[in-house]
């Protein structure tokens, strides 16, 4: 299939990478703050400071991982279900099964 592509789904794979990669990363840094910030909050001793930067950095890499491949996995499903739908060979034609 990669030489049947042409330059708009190219384009669409392109814009779907950079969304999920930028979504993945505001996500990260949403639930990074939401954890860390927490030792901002209350005064601990330094290892639950540390634990708390750790899980935090921990639950941002997994909510990254999580979220870029959910994005990528649900383009790739949609885009796979377009490619079954086939318009006839000649202008005019109808599918018989419409």
């Amino acid at each position: 299939m990669a030489g049947r592509r042409t330059q708009a789904h190219r384009d669409a794979i392109t814009v779907e990478i950079g969304y999920a990669l930028l979504s993945g990363v505001f996500a990260a840094a949403v639930v990074f703050c939401a954890i860390a910030g927490i030792k901002l909050l209350f005064l601990a001793p330094y290892v639950v400071e540390r634990g708390l930067f750790l899980a935090a950095w921990a639950a941002a890499v997994l909510v990254f991982v999580v979220r870029v491949v959910s994005v990528l996995w649900r383009f790739t499903a949609a885009s796979g279900e377009a490619d079954r739908v086939r318009q006839p060979n000649q202008p005019g034609l109808t599918n018989p099964d419409s």
